[in-house]
């Protein structure tokens, strides 16, 4: 079983959770009702796919031991294999254990931290 989750999140609205003291989502987020995170084996794919080409991105890293019973994980929605961590509520920063800088190359893909290797 997976130790930490992971939700790749654009600087300035980490900045504003952070001074909020929780974070509530994106707007993608808000709209499905409930914070979508990612395994560290799925983050890769997950950034392809929905954040390809974002610049400014930040990982956030938390211990599924702090968010209890409000996470669930489930089957993503199109039939893919698996199942993916939802968040139903806000992120306290209490469960956050790292928060890393992802950095976009020269080629328009992700540069993930050495510790995603």
């Amino acid at each position: 079983m997976d130790t930490h989750i992971y939700t790749l999140v654009r600087h300035a609205d980490w900045a504003a959770a952070v001074a909020a003291g929780a974070y509530t989502g994106s707007a993608d987020d808000r709209r499905d009702g409930f914070l979508h995170f990612s395994t560290a084996a799925q983050l890769r794919a997950t950034a392809a796919k929905h954040r390809a080409g974002e610049t400014d991105l930040v990982i956030v890293e938390a211990a599924v031991a702090a968010l209890g019973e409000a996470l669930r994980f489930e089957p993503p929605a199109a039939g893919r294999p698996g199942s993916f961590p939802h968040l139903y509520g806000p992120l306290p920063m209490a469960a956050v254990t790292r928060v890393l800088p992802l950095a976009l190359g020269a080629d328009g893909l992700h540069v993930f931290p050495a510790a995603f290797d």
